[in-house]
Parts: C-alpha cells; structure tokens; sequence
C-alpha cells in the first residue's frame, strides 16, 4: 500500500526543472530495539514523496548514497554532505540531473581543470566577510569512472554562526575522543557547496539559494517523527519492526494524499468580487 501511495505522488510531473531534496534518517527505539533507515525524497515546492526506501541501519548496502534514488533528465537533486561522493555524483549526472551537494572535504576529491588537486583552503580564504559569495570552476575524481565537471559554491557566514558551528565541531570530537584538524574549523566558518546546476541559468549566489531548500526533507522527518510517531519503534523482530514502519508511512503518505484532495475542494464562502490581501495571503 506504501509503494502504491508513492507511485501516486509520483504521477503528476512538473513542467520545466523539478527540484528535488533527499535525506536519509535512522528509526529506532532507545534502548537496545532494531535500528532502520528511511531514504527519502521529496519534491519541491510540494513536498510531495517521490521516491522511499527503508533499509537496516548497518549492513553492506544500507547506507546513505545518491545511487539508490531515481533521477531523471532535468532534475535538479540536493543533498547534504552525507552524500558527497564521487561515484552518487556520477549516477546524477549519467541519469541527465543536476546535484548540490554540501561538500564534504575529506572524502570529496576536488581537482582542477588541469587533474591536479583543488586547493579548497584557497579558494574559500578569498571570502572575507560575512555573506561574501564565490564560485570557482572545480571537477570531483571518480575511482574507476569520469570525473564529473562542475563549481564549487561557497559563502561566508556570520562571526555568531561560525562560532556554533565550531562549537558543534569541538562538542563532536569530545564526545568520540577525535582531534580537529586546523582545516575543519576553517571549513566551518563556510556553506560549501559543490554543484553541476547549469552555470547559465545558476550563478553561485542562486545555487546556494537554491541549496537552503534541502532543509525541507529535514523538516518532513522531524514531522514523520514528532505527529506520525515514526521515531517510536516497539518492536525486536525484523519484520515486525518493518511492518510497523510501513504502517506508519501509510499513514504519513494518507495524509499527503487527503491535503492534496483538500486543496481542490471548492473554497464555498469565499467573495471572487473582492479579494483582501489577507485572503490573497491564505
């Protein structure tokens, strides 16, 4: 019944480019219940589900990467530094889409033009104050495969988000006994971006605009997990814990289903012949 649901939402394309933000999220009950991850995406400006799967959280295969997700030409894919990598880029842009993803520095291989390494450090050190914007033609290696060409996009945030950011940083690395490299606290005082959006149509100021969009799959598990319930799993056993998710997905998916019926119904009260601002708004 889920997957049903789902090819529904898929039914009704978007002309021109279709923005789409992909996440992925572990489920699991505290304690010592089964853990899972749900791999989503959802389309922009609908929200709507396009594509789902539900996967263990450990295990060869489970974890968060671009080429477990449908593309098609035009699509225009964004996704957080989780699926930064080489081989989820190429899927992208071998299925005729677009991606930004947020940069993850060691595991991204950037390079010049020219093969020789991307000097990211550089590049971002150019940005001086807060909201200054770059962009600069880079390509990511690809073991085994073509590197795929594109920019990298970065802005400067301000000293207060810096500043937590580098918190966040020195909070993580204490909690799991790591040292911070120098670089990583520089890093963090940047959104870095790298992105094969159309330079013609996307200057580096609208790709990082058009970046801040993926934090709406953020807010859709945030949903599934505080009004759907999704983050409580009562169950040990392997398919009883993955009927309970996909009871819960059918009800989220429901849900999608009646708003999208509810915004057809014919608004029964409203006055054509003088429209207020406030009504306009609504």
């Amino acid at each position: 019944m889920c997957v049903e649901l789902f090819r529904e939402n898929g039914v009704e394309a978007e002309d021109g480019a279709s923005a789409r933000a992909v996440d992925g999220t572990i489920v699991r009950e505290p304690g010592r219940g089964s853990q899972w991850r749900l791999h989503y995406s959802v389309r922009l400006p609908s929200l709507a589900c396009d594509f789902f799967e539900l996967t263990p959280a450990k295990g060869a295969g489970t974890g968060e990467t671009l080429t477990r997700f449908p593309v098609a030409p035009g699509d225009l894919v964004l996704a957080d530094r989780g699926y930064s990598t080489g081989s989820g880029l190429r899927h992208v842009a071998d299925c005729g889409g677009h991606v930004a993803v947020r940069v993850n520095p060691q595991v991204l291989r950037l390079r010049e033009a020219d093969g020789e390494p991307f000097d990211l450090r550089s590049a971002v050190s150019s940005l001086k104050r807060a909201g200054d914007v770059g962009g600069w033609p880079a390509a990511v290696a690809v073991e085994g495969g073509e590197a795929v060409a594109g920019r990298v996009c970065a802005i400067r945030k301000t000293r207060e988000a810096a500043r937590r950011a580098v918190a966040r940083l020195r909070r993580r690395a204490s909690s799991n006994g790591q040292r911070l490299r120098p670089e990583t606290l520089q890093y963090a005082r940047y959104v870095i971006v790298f992105t094969t959006f159309p330079e013609s149509e996307f200057d580096a100021a609208a790709v990082l605009r058009w970046y801040r969009l993926r934090w709406q799959a953020e807010l859709v598990f945030k949903r599934f997990k505080s009004l759907a319930g999704l983050g409580h799993l009562p169950k040990r056993g392997s398919d009883s814990a993955r009927a309970w998710l996909y009871g819960k997905l059918l009800t989220a998916l429901l849900v999608e289903k009646t708003l999208r019926h509810a915004a057809a119904l014919s608004p029964w009260g409203f006055d054509f012949r003088r429209v207020l601002p406030e009504q306009s708004l609504a």
